[in-house]
Parts: structure tokens; C-alpha cells; sequence
């Protein structure tokens, strides 16, 4: 899908063709597609193919007055179970007077900007419209990783009545999501710091402010990975130990209810058999025997419960 923008006075506004100061916005775009906008902006065609590959690595290129951003931006993936988090590459290319985002899905971040939620945002403005896309970036980390920590505690609440695996692989999902989020931050950093070092940023005090609140941002993300990283697979552990020792709880019971079990079971066998046995001849007996039957179990559940069996 191909869509092109540009801002007429104060508002973003949908273009038909191509022309200088026009945001080209491409998700998972058809070959065709990428072939006409690299010949309506004179750019080779591997600048927007290197963001369509998703094992593609967080980088900035700057050659021949082309500048290529790749950032991995955090993904939602709420048609698998458990629901769980993934990273994808995001790219960024500065070409001319127009700036082209690709990405091989639809990204809330992007939809931001299209849809006018995000304040003095102009297409002409590119270098101060990529700060503002990386800014956005960071907060949706942060954004998700508030949602991962909700998550996990909902699900260590669960945890403390469950005997089931499911709530623990719930927990590698988001484990496995917090492992992502990491890598790609760091990734995402070294991106910012080359950034920092480009010249054409130095020119403008507010974009060098705007990347420097950028950093900062995420930053803070990569710390709040790291910790909820280490307190899911904390989590993890103790909770793994917890299951297993219910687990143990219930056998215990289980165990004891047998035993208490086999009592009656045993003087039924010993009185069932077809040989003289004591009292055959009582017309009482059978009250009898069911009378020991059930002594024998409560002092046998008295004596397991003492010794906590039960």
C-alpha cells in the first residue's frame, strides 16, 4: 500500500502524485510500487527493499545526499496466543526534498502522524518530522512495556491458585517480548547516537533538544526492560517451584486418602473370605465389622492429620 502526503498550510493532506516536499508512506509495498518511487525521486530501489527484510539491523547511512534510518519499532501481536510483543524494522529515507517511510506493517506510530495527533508536524520540516517519528518511537516502547508489567502481575495472581503450565508460558511470551524489546532498544541507541554526531542536526538548537529528549527516552526504556526482564524471570523461577510444591500438596492428599481407604477395604477382604471366620454366626456382625471399619479410618485420618498428611 502506497500513500502520499503533504502539508498545505497547517494541515496534512492526501497527494495524487510524487512531487517536492511529499511524504510517501509504504506498508509492505507490491514491487511496482517501489519501483515508481524510486524513479519519481531518482533513488535506487535497495534503500526501501533493506526495510522490508525483517531480520534487517537498526542503522543510519548517509551517501550521495541519501540518508537511511532503519529502527526497529515495537509490534503488537494480538492474533496469536498467548497475545505477545515483537520488533520490526521501520525505514526512513531522506531523499531530496522527500522523505519515504517503509515498513511491512501498518505501524500505530505512522498512523499517528497520518491521522493529525501529532503537534506541529509539517513534511517539509524532515529532519525535525524523523526526530518526531523516533520520539514517538520511545514512547511506544515505554507505552508497551507499562502494558507487559500490568500484564505479568495479572497473570502472577493466577499463578497463586494454578497448577497448569498456561500461565507460565504466558509469562515466556512476555519474557521472550521483554528479550526483543532489549535487543532492539539497543540497537535503536546507537542509531541516536550517530544521529547526535550529524551536523545538519547541530543547526537547528530545537531538533538537537527534540533528539536529545529522544535519547533520553529511550534510555529509559532499555532500563525498563532490563528490570522487567529480571523480575519475570524471577518470577518465573519462584513460581515454577510453587506449582510444583501444589502439586506435591494435592499427591500428598491424594495418598492419604488411600491409605485411609484401604482400612475397610482390608477387613472386608479378611471377612469376604470363604473360610470360618469370627462372629459368622452373630446376626449383628456385619454392624459390627462396619463400626471397627470406620473406627479404624478416623483413628488412621486423626493420626495423619497430627503429623500434617492431610
Amino acid at each position: 500500500m502506497m500513500e502520499i502526503f503533504k502539508t498545505v498550510g497547517d494541515k496534512l493532506t492526501r497527494a495524487d502524485s510524487i512531487e517536492s516536499g511529499v511524504w510517501v508512506n509504504l506498508v509492505n509495498p507490491k514491487d511496482e510500487e517501489v519501483t515508481a518511487v524510486c524513479n519519481a525521486i531518482k533513488l535506487e530501489c535497495d534503500y526501501l527493499k533493506a526495510a522490508l527484510d525483517e531480520e534487517e539491523s537498526s542503522r543510519l547511512e548517509v551517501d550521495e545526499g541519501v540518508t537511511l534510518i532503519i529502527v526497529d519499532i515495537p509490534m503488537l501481536n494480538e492474533d496469536v496466543s498467548p497475545v505477545s510483543y515483537s520488533t520490526i524494522p521501520l525505514g526512513i529515507v531522506l531523499a531530496g526534498d522527500s522523505i519515504v517511510t517503509v515498513c511491512l506493517k501498518e505501524s500505530a506510530i505512522i498512523r499517528d502522524f497520518i491521522e493529525n495527533r501529532v503537534k506541529t508536524f509539517y513534511t517539509f520540516k524532515k529532519t525535525r518530522f524523523i526526530l518526531q517519528i523516533l520520539y514517538k518511537n520511545a514512547i511506544r516502547y515505554l507505552q508497551y512495556l507499562k502494558q507487559i508489567d500490568k500484564e505479568s502481575s495479572r497473570i502472577e495472581n493466577e499463578l497463586h491458585k494454578s497448577m497448569k503450565n498456561k500461565e507460565l508460558i504466558q509469562l515466556l511470551a512476555l519474557e521472550k517480548s521483554l528479550v526483543y524489546f532489549s535487543t532492539s532498544l539497543k540497537a535503536n541507541e546507537l542509531v541516536l547516537e550517530k544521529l547526535l554526531r550529524q551536523e545538519s542536526i547541530k543547526n537547528y538548537p530545537e531538533d538537537a533538544e527534540l533528539l536529545e529528549d529522544v535519547i533520553v527516552e529511550n534510555k529509559q526504556a532499555i532500563e525498563m526492560a532490563k528490570i522487567y526482564s529480571d523480575i519475570l524471570s524471577g518470577t518465573m523461577d519462584a513460581f515454577a517451584s510453587v506449582i510444583s510444591n501444589n502439586l506435591n500438596i494435592v499427591m500428598k492428599f491424594l495418598a492419604s486418602v488411600t491409605i485411609v481407604m484401604a482400612i475397610p477395604t482390608m477387613i472386608a477382604s479378611f471377612f469376604g473370605m470363604n473360610v470360618l471366620v469370627p462372629m459368622q454366626s452373630n446376626p449383628y456382625a456385619f454392624l459390627y465389622i462396619l463400626g471397627a471399619s470406620f473406627l479404624f479410618c478416623v483413628i488412621a485420618a486423626v493420626a495423619m492429620a497430627k503429623r500434617k498428611m492431610f
